[in-house]
């Protein structure tokens, strides 16, 4: 099953694919694309997914999106 978090204001869907997991961002009209700029090793367990995002992508933190958090 798919996870989908905000991070820092922006929608991404996390997928288990058979070498690890793939990003993508996706919209409220439903569609996705790849997220190119969100690599997640392989060795990151589900659990860890949020904190990952959080540490890998702190630069778009702002006053109003200051969280990675799951939805």
């Amino acid at each position: 099953m798919p996870l989908k978090f905000d991070v820092f204001g922006r929608d991404v869907l996390v997928t288990k694919v058979d070498r690890g997991w793939k990003a993508y961002y996706f919209g409220s009209e439903g569609k996705r694309r790849p997220a190119a700029d969100i690599v997640i090793p392989n060795g990151v367990a589900e659990s860890e997914i949020c904190q990952y995002l959080a540490d890998l992508c702190h630069e778009w933190a702002t006053s109003r999106h200051p969280e990675v958090r799951k939805l």
